[in-house]
């Protein structure tokens, strides 16, 4: 039940943010909203202030601004604060914000976690491998890696990526043994492997293994805001190679994508680990609804800013026919998509 309404409450703060972009952007360029709902369907609460209707709606996880004037259908007048009586521009502005917001959360929550802190395996060895340098060079079960080649290393994940890019060359390690300091030079072992995007790469190993030790690691404010700047930048070019690949045929659909079964799994396993934990999966989803929502697909914003775009290209709207068959095209798309990723969500639940 907590999971259940820990899910609730993330996904309706993600709308409230994304829905609260384009209200924000809609009052500051002058165009009258009308409603402003979280949720859809029928309206189960709401109050109104300052001429906007503000609503709670039965059906969960979505929400939409009504905007005076944004159907081509409805009757106009040309006030400026028509939503179709703004320029291209103020347009898209209205329709960019809601994932820039989304986009901005997925930063502010990264920071907040390396702020915060999260639990992380230390660089102290567990294990060492056969046929591999470190058990060669004479490093032992409980030594700690503090340094690589002068670069100082604060948990197993930061180490390890540092020594896979290691794939020509000596590397110098820094380690602590019975609280003295030492210096051992190796050769990383080069191996080809697969990585998260199905890519044949080459990697470094020294041949050691992580010892169960965890300490929660902490940033200064300003280390906070770059790491968390660096990891939602990763997670975005990580995101666009994979969907290449996906559409290139060099990554499975079925295997690499997630539906809203899937993230409602994970979000309430994240819930249940800690407030870390959800912040950083919350963190995880935002950003990824941002970059989603972008996609040049008719429904999504992306499809809408395409179709603006076009728009200040030709000088003339794109046909409301044409818009209409390119809206219905990308639902049954997007309706197609879910339900495909739904069921593979589900047999990957069922076979744990």
């Amino acid at each position: 039940m907590m999971g259940l309404l820990s899910v609730a409450i993330v996904f309706s703060i993600l709308i409230l943010v994304h829905e609260f972009g384009h209200f924000w952007m809609a009052r500051r360029v002058g165009v009258k909203v009308e409603v402003f709902s979280l949720g859809f369907g029928p309206k189960l609460f709401s109050f109104k202030r300052s001429d906007i209707e503000y609503r709670i709606s039965a059906i969960p996880f979505g929400g939409y601004v009504k905007m005076a004037g944004e159907e081509p259908t409805e009757d106009r007048r040309g006030e400026r604060w028509e939503f179709l009586s703004q320029t291209v521009g103020n347009r898209l502005k209205i329709i960019f914000a809601g994932p820039l917001l989304n986009y901005l959360l997925g930063f502010i929550l990264f920071s907040m976690v390396f702020y915060i802190g999260y639990p992380s395996l230390t660089t102290k060895i567990g294990e060492l491998l056969d046929g591999y340098p470190a058990k060669e060079s004479g490093i032992r079960t409980g030594d700690k890696i503090i340094a690589i080649d002068g670069r100082a290393v604060r948990n197993w994940e930061e180490m390890t990526e540092i020594v896979h890019k290691k794939t020509g060359g000596a590397i110098s390690l820094t380690l602590v043994r019975d609280g003295k300091e030492f210096s051992i030079k190796l050769s990383p072992k080069v191996k080809e492997v697969k990585n998260i995007l199905g890519q044949k790469i080459k990697i470094g190993l020294i041949g050691i293994a992580p010892s169960e030790e965890v300490e929660n690691i902490r940033y200064s404010f300003l280390e906070s805001i770059k790491f968390g700047f660096l990891r939602l930048m990763k997670l975005t070019t990580l995101t666009y190679q994979a969907l290449w690949r996906i559409l290139t045929g060099g990554l499975s659909l079925k295997e690499s994508v997630s539906g809203p079964i899937g993230i409602f799994k994970l979000t309430a396993s994240a819930a249940k680990l800690g407030i870390v934990y959800l912040l950083q999966m919350m963190a995880l989803i935002t950003a990824s609804l941002a970059i989603f929502n972008l996609l040049p697909i008719p429904v999504l914003d992306g499809g809408h800013m395409i179709f603006l775009m076009l728009e200040k290209l030709r000088g003339r709207p794109i046909s409301r026919r044409t818009q209409e068959i390119a809206t219905q095209a990308g639902l049954a798309f997007l309706i197609a998509l879910m339900l495909f990723v739904s069921y593979n969500d589900i047999l990957r639940i069922f076979k744990k």
